[in-house]
């Protein structure tokens, strides 16, 4: 018989994908590694109700005639639809590892394209495949220059962003482009109505609930932690990071597509200047929601939190009549505070 030599034998590489792809969702720590994380999780959620619960106490309070109204309650959900897509998709990127500033560019370009007149001339299906698709092409792009092109992803994507904001321009010439009479199903997504919510509504809760299937269901999802929580010990563990990378962000780029068909049936536009900032309002929203900027943790519903906590304070600077500039100063005090918040629970878990 021929003797086995022990050090050469080796797990599977299956096997072992498995293990990092477990570690990466559950990493190691003290009090037993995923209950840690898990009460970190919760305790964070918690604390995200509770400020969403506060703020609309300070709405009933200084607005106590409009907040509360069924009207106002549409208006926040529809305006948190639009960039509620596109954070699914940003905070898949971020617990990857990555970076997208190009997501309102993206939706901007996508707009524009969907509502030319050669492209409107086919109807309104048309119109939402070709501006989903234009979106899934710019994600690959980017994800294509990250992953085989070794760029890094802020380069990238801000490339991404001036390029796709120029077409957008340069295709609509700067005008504002009014999707016809003959594409009004488009734009019943926004006005028809379904248990008092619009349908572009329901369409941002599909978006999330998939979402959260795949992350946390799915093999893609596990994937996605251990790429972003340690990429060489998931290359070595047999992923295919660089497809996994490229992957992500065409999954964002296709979110900033189905946003694009939500902003122009709430608009009946389609514009170069649709999506402005938007870029920073998801990246922010996933920051407050818990994903590290540095990847490998994150929830879905942290990230809708945070959403819905800068959606209620934007909303409530308008109804208060306040300036938007003093607007965007409290969101950057809060992106400070919950990095900072962020930090302080990484070294209480560690």
């Amino acid at each position: 018989m021929t003797e086995v030599n022990p050090q050469k034998v080796s797990a599977p590489e299956a096997d072992e994908q498995a293990r990092v792809e477990a570690a990466a969702v559950a990493p190691p720590g003290p009090g037993g590694g995923r209950l840690t994380l898990g009460r970190i999780g919760e305790a964070r959620h918690l604390g995200l109700l509770i400020a969403l619960a506060l703020l609309a106490a300070v709405g009933l309070i200084t607005a106590p005639d409009t907040f509360a109204t069924t009207s106002n309650m549409v208006s926040l959900l529809a305006l948190a639809s639009t960039i509620g897509v596109i954070t699914v998709g940003s905070t898949f990127v971020i617990i990857g590892g990555g970076i997208d500033l190009s997501v309102g560019a993206v939706m901007a370009l996508a707009s524009v394209w969907a509502t030319t007149l050669a492209t409107q001339a086919y109807g309104p299906v048309v119109m939402a495949i070709c501006a989903i698709l234009v979106g899934t092409g710019a994600g690959l792009v980017n994800g294509f220059l990250i992953s085989y092109g070794r760029m890094v992803p802020f380069i990238a994507t801000l490339a991404m962003l001036v390029a796709a904001r120029g077409l957008a321009q340069r295709m609509s010439e700067r005008r504002t482009q009014l999707v016809s009479q003959d594409n009004s199903a488009l734009v019943e997504l926004s006005t028809t109505r379904v248990l008092g919510l619009p349908l572009l509504v329901y369409i941002f809760a599909v978006v999330v609930i998939i979402g959260w299937l795949i992350l946390n269901r799915t093999t893609f999802g596990r994937r996605t932690y251990a790429v972003g929580g340690n990429p060489e010990a998931a290359r070595l563990a047999g992923i295919d990071v660089r497809r996994h990378t490229m992957l992500l962000y065409a999954l964002s780029g296709l979110c900033c597509g189905i946003a694009a068909v939500i902003i122009m049936a709430r608009t009946t536009t389609g514009s170069s200047t649709h999506g402005d900032l938007y870029e920073l309002d998801a990246i922010a929203a996933v920051i407050i929601g818990g994903t590290l900027l540095t990847g490998g943790r994150g929830t879905i519903i942290g990230s809708i939190l945070g959403l819905l906590i800068f959606t209620v304070i934007t909303n409530l600077f308008i109804l208060n009549g306040l300036n938007t500039s003093d607007q965007l100063i409290a969101k950057g005090l809060i992106i400070v505070v919950a990095v900072l918040l962020q930090r302080r629970s990484l070294q209480t878990a560690t």
